[in-house]
């Protein structure tokens, strides 16, 4: 977000929701305030940024806002934006991460490691707010369940985004192998790569290179029981 004097915010998902739906429209809006005792929100419109693309982001996002709002946000999970819905469009993470840098009064939603000096707005989850931190995430990923009726070191996640301790809007990538090679030397090379994406080490190195959210401990371990398996 880009608000002028406001370094800091929080945003229940029905004030978050609203305001992409168009039913909140000022900054100084009570569902706002409310959430954010002594803030100087100004009475200026709100200027929301979507992407103009079919996007990831914008499935995550979207779905995100239906599950913790459904009665605001009442689209459902979609890459595309809804039609008819205020608001500035921008191509990729790239163009909103620029409309909200340039612009005055507005508020998007990008990658995380992609938000720059821009502030990054904290959600309400079970009466605590959540700031879009590298533990929240991981704490989504541990304390949701795995998808039901998928084979054995499957570890696919049902994410719940209300999960205790998490921030909600995360997106997962995977990796995924065959449990079964016909020689030994693909085998172990695909164990040896998955190893060490998962490893302590490769999670450092691509939350350095991409921003992403490394797994938790627990998570690591879990993977790599997976890895062992590959035969």
């Amino acid at each position: 977000f880009n608000v002028e004097g406001v370094d800091e915010l929080t945003l229940s998902p029905e004030a978050l929701a609203g305001i992409f739906a168009g039913t909140i429209t000022k900054w100084n809006d009570p569902a706002i305030t409310a959430t954010n005792s002594g803030a100087k929100l100004p009475a200026a419109a709100i200027n929301p940024v979507h992407r103009a693309d079919d996007s990831g982001t914008t499935e995550n996002f979207t779905d995100t806002m239906n599950v913790l709002a459904p009665s605001v946000w009442t689209w459902e999970a979609d890459g595309l934006w809804p039609d008819g819905l205020k608001g500035e469009a921008a191509t990729g993470t790239s163009g909103v991460v620029q409309a909200v840098t340039t612009g005055t009064n507005m508020i998007g939603y990008a990658d995380a490691s992609q938000a720059g000096e821009l502030g990054t707005a904290k959600l309400l989850v079970n009466g605590t707010a959540q700031a879009p931190t590298a533990e929240a995430a991981a704490a989504i990923v541990d304390n949701s369940p795995l998808e039901s009726g998928r084979e054995a070191n499957d570890l696919a996640v049902a994410l719940d985004r209300k999960a205790e301790g998490a921030y909600p809007a995360v997106l997962l990538s995977y990796a995924i192998v065959c449990q079964t090679y016909t020689d030994s030397a693909t085998a172990n090379l695909v164990k040896s790569y998955v190893g060490y994406m998962a490893s302590a080490e490769g999670q450092a190195a691509a939350a350095e290179a991409a921003g992403s959210a490394p797994l938790s401990a627990s998570m690591q371990a879990k993977v790599k029981t997976a890895i062992d398996s590959v035969k």
